[in-house]
């Protein structure tokens, strides 16, 4: 996969740049080689793609911008997506912009070397846009195109910012701080940033092609990114985080801005993927479904190294991984049953946790593995994930052996966005896996959800249901399980029940939406209305595929009962199957239905003093930490971290 911002960037180093840094950074004036950038098209893409490097995951941080945020350790654990302590799930004694869940993306006291940050980045895009008409080197279309670009990436950097802070300082000009943040420039409010960030946009969607022409421009946005990131920003700006008082206006705007963001893509051959929904993350260049993607390569050798890092997270330490991501049953209990009901409510399909794993949502199989799947890479393309429990002694209230290496505390692992041909040589590092950051199923969820916050229930519902029939749910009821969901907050809870299994372990959407409908507990009365149980309280868990001997007893013994010829039960993989069993995957049902236990495992998140997840409410807009409200004095902190902003005034 070719990489064109690590290519060009690095022909920008050495012909303009001579690898300092200060280029991009600390010089004011704009002549000589600053110049030249501007006047010159090759030049002034590298600058460009440069940006785009400053933004996306770099060679060495891949895997924590997947399992994580970038920079930042905790978003998939403060959800319900994977468990462990966060900073932003345990106790404290106090919420305080000296503590550690005062998170410092938004800047950072300046120093003698100039950091990757917001504002620094900011500052970048500035200087480019600030400069790049002093010149008529370059014909319009070039120019446009790149100016695009960098609104795009500003409007970007500012709704972000209004996520996490409401308001924050705007910067339109190229301004040299002492601190970061720029100086003496106050925080607007919350309207403000969020209207400068669809301003961006705008400009961005009208200067911007609807599709980039050369296949080596996989990955540039485009007028429909543009658009479709705007429709995400109205969304925000209309949902409870912001809209507390469920201003209609908003919603309608929001329907406007994501209708429009779909129509542009449509226009330009965007739409949802058609072909089997676990293949849309390894399509690639022509994919309809990637509204904003991130590239990268299978390089591991030389200076354009760009790996994924996803497959070394997610695959069996067996596979030669590091295995860091362990899914949840809070997870898994969100997909529905292939009727589109939810386990337990389902007049077609029977549930019980013994038999979770049958008959579900088709994405349901996509998304995980449990003991007995398929989890093929290159050097073993028929491996099966065997990860299970037994007693190593009578007595025992916890099975205590299990297959090593195979074995995930969670019982099971995450196969979504995986590829069976991946190679696992140096812990699958060379994965080249394109990850999509925006989807076009995102784009019709957001218009879904538009439409129902503005009262065009029945429009919204389609959305949803268009979702569900592409991702292969059965129509038994005329509505793909939604027959009876006809209720403005009804719909609005199953959009973001949709979500939270269309996009499970998609970078944060599923903390981004409990953040914005504030469902982490129910101060605000938003988990009663959408009918979902917040988190505050809960104990994430895992299951236990404990292993029976075939009477309905736990085994117990010293060796795996299911491993060789010569198993003590009996082989996983024999060499002949029972009759009425055709091949190893009935197999491995079979096994699973009649050799083990499943039981809900509820060691996972920490023990100690029977811990819950914990939520603040501060916490839904963060305090600026002390060390940068010391070094600038024209930032006002927020409300609830010891100063007086509030994040939700319009002024």
């Amino acid at each position: 996969m070719k990489k064109f911002n690590i290519v060009l960037l690095l022909v920008s180093l050495v012909a303009v740049m001579s690898c300092d840094d200060s280029f991009l950074s600390a010089k004011e004036d704009y002549t000589g080689s600053n110049e030249e950038v501007f006047k010159d098209p090759l030049r002034a893409t590298a600058y460009v793609d440069y940006i785009y490097g400053q933004f996306l995951p770099s060679d060495g941080n891949a895997p924590q911008w997947f399992y994580i945020h970038s920079h930042n350790d905790d978003l998939m654990q403060t959800s319900d997506e994977a468990y462990g302590e966060s900073r932003w799930n345990q106790e404290w004694a106090e919420i305080s912009p000296s503590e550690y869940h005062a998170w410092d993306y938004i800047g950072r006291k300046m120093e003698n070397r100039v950091r990757n940050t917001t504002y620094t980045r900011i500052r970048q895009i500035n200087l480019f846009l600030t400069n790049v008409d002093k010149y008529d080197t370059m014909d319009e279309e070039t120019k446009n195109r790149l100016k695009g670009q960098m609104y795009f990436w500003r409007g970007f950097q500012y709704f972000d910012l209004a996520s996490w802070y409401g308001g924050v300082p705007i910067e339109l000009e190229p301004k040299n701080p002492i601190v970061d943040p720029a100086g003496e420039t106050p925080r607007s409010s919350a309207k403000e940033t969020l209207e400068q960030a669809m301003s961006d946009l705008d400009k961005a969607k009208e200067l911007l092609p609807g599709r980039w022409e050369d296949a080596s421009d996989w990955g540039r946005v485009t007028s429909g990114t543009a658009a479709a990131l705007k429709g995400r920003a109205a969304l925000l700006w209309a949902s409870p985080q912001f809209n507390r008082n469920d201003d209609r206006a908003r919603w309608e705007a929001a329907y406007e801005a994501n209708k429009e963001a779909k129509e542009i893509l449509e226009a330009n051959g965007f739409g949802l993927y058609q072909g089997d929904w676990g293949d849309i993350w390894s399509e690639e260049v022509n994919n309809p479904e990637a509204v904003w993607v991130w590239g990268f390569n299978n390089n591991t050798q030389d200076q354009i190294q760009m790996n994924s890092g996803w497959e070394t997270v997610t695959r069996p330490s067996d596979q030669n991984s590091f295995n860091q991501l362990k899914p949840t049953k809070q997870t898994v209990d969100a997909f529905p049953m292939k009727d589109g009901r939810q386990p337990g409510e389902s007049p077609n399909y029977e549930y019980d946790l013994q038999t979770f794993y049958k008959d579900r949502d088709p994405r349901f199989y996509a998304t995980f593995v449990f003991t007995g799947d398929e989890f093929a890479y290159e050097q073993d393309p028929e491996y099966r994930s065997w990860n299970y429990t037994w007693f190593g002694e009578e007595g025992l209230e916890a099975p205590n052996e299990n297959t090593g290496d195979a074995a995930n505390n969670s019982g099971f692992y995450v196969k979504k966005m995986t590829t069976a041909n991946s190679s696992n040589d140096d812990f699958f590092t060379a994965s080249g896996n394109d990850y999509i950051e925006l989807r076009f199923a995102e784009v019709v969820l957001n218009l879904a959800e538009s439409a129902i916050g503005a009262g065009k229930l029945q429009e919204g519902k389609q959305g949803i249901m268009d979702i569900r029939e592409r991702a292969g749910i059965e129509n038994m009821d005329g509505s793909y399980g939604l027959a009876n969901v006809n209720s403005r907050d009804g719909l609005l809870g199953a959009v973001v029940k949709e979500r939270q299994v269309e996009f499970a372990y998609e970078r944060n959407k599923r903390y981004y939406t409990l953040k914005r409908w504030m469902l982490f507990n129910d101060d605000f009365g938003t988990c009663s209305r959408l009918g979902i149980e917040p988190i505050q309280g809960t104990r994430r868990t895992g299951f236990y595929f404990i292993a029976q001997d075939g009477e309905g007893n736990d085994y117990v013994g010293s060796d795996d009962p299911f491993e060789g010829e010569n198993a003590p039960v009996v082989s996983r993989e024999p060499d002949e199957y029972p009759e009425g069993i055709n091949n190893q995957d009935e197999y491995s049902e079979w096994l699973r239905d009649n050799y083990f236990r499943v039981a809900v495992r509820d060691d996972l998140d920490p023990t100690d003093n029977n811990w819950t997840f914990q939520w603040y409410n501060e916490f839904y807009f963060l305090g600026i930490y002390q060390e940068l409200m010391d070094t600038n004095p024209y930032l006002e902190q927020t409300e609830g971290w010891g100063g007086t902003f509030d994040p939700l005034a319009e002024q």
